[in-house]
């Protein structure tokens, strides 16, 4: 299968991964404020909303619409704009209503709004983040040559392999949120605690966004 990489360089790529996915970002915090004020469902929808954004910046870099967006200041900015924008309004969220929402599962016609909502969360959250289209334009080239006529395929493998390897500790932050909410349900003031401080993790990664550079 011409699009599969080497097996030195697939054993290289995985380790970085599982190394890169336990590092904390946008995508996690959003992982675990909807798995603590929702559940494991809402944070479930969360991740796989993240990973459908992944695979969407794999095809930009695959396919080198990426690198366009980057090259173009106008382009770069309205994105990083936008991304910042997101997350201050999640910030708000989580301040505003954070703790009236913990452990509120939704029932019927609100489950489903409430999935929806979390997969669009989790998607929006990661396709306006321009540092993920630098990191992915970036990373998954250092293990592809330039030269090789098979590119295009191994570089969307590499892409989709990621989210494989990372789904299982995307998977326990979940589970492990969601069990941690219960506790925080008779605990109102540590609660809020933690809403401060996933508003203040979305603000600090709000601002990184914004000033982040093209080159």
């Amino acid at each position: 299968m011409d699009f599969l990489p080497s097996l030195p360089t697939l054993i290289a790529f995985t380790i970085a991964i599982l190394l890169l996915s336990v590092t904390p970002g946008p995508d996690m915090t959003l992982w675990i404020s909807r798995s603590l004020r929702e559940g494991r469902t809402a944070g479930f929808m969360t991740l796989v909303g993240t990973n459908l954004g992944i695979t969407v910046h794999t095809m930009l870099v695959a396919f080198g619409v990426a690198a366009l967006i980057v090259a173009s200041p106008t382009a770069f900015l309205v994105l990083k704009t936008g991304g910042a924008a997101y997350l201050v309004w999640l910030a708000i969220q989580a301040i505003r209503k954070g703790s009236n929402f913990v452990m509120e599962r939704p029932r019927e016609q609100k489950a489903k709004a409430s999935k929806k909502s979390a997969l669009l969360n989790g998607l929006w959250v990661n396709l306006l983040n321009p540092k993920v289209i630098i990191f992915f334009m970036t990373f998954l080239p250092q293990f592809v040559s330039a030269s090789d006529p098979h590119v295009t395929g191994k570089l969307i493998f590499l892409g989709l392999w990621s989210i494989v390897v990372a789904l299982p500790i995307g998977i326990g932050i979940v589970v492990a949120a969601d069990r941690l909410s219960g506790w925080l349900q008779s605990n109102a003031k540590v609660l809020r605690g933690l809403d401060y401080t996933i508003a203040g993790v979305f603000s600090v990664f709000a601002a990184k966004i914004f000033f982040a550079q093209a080159q």
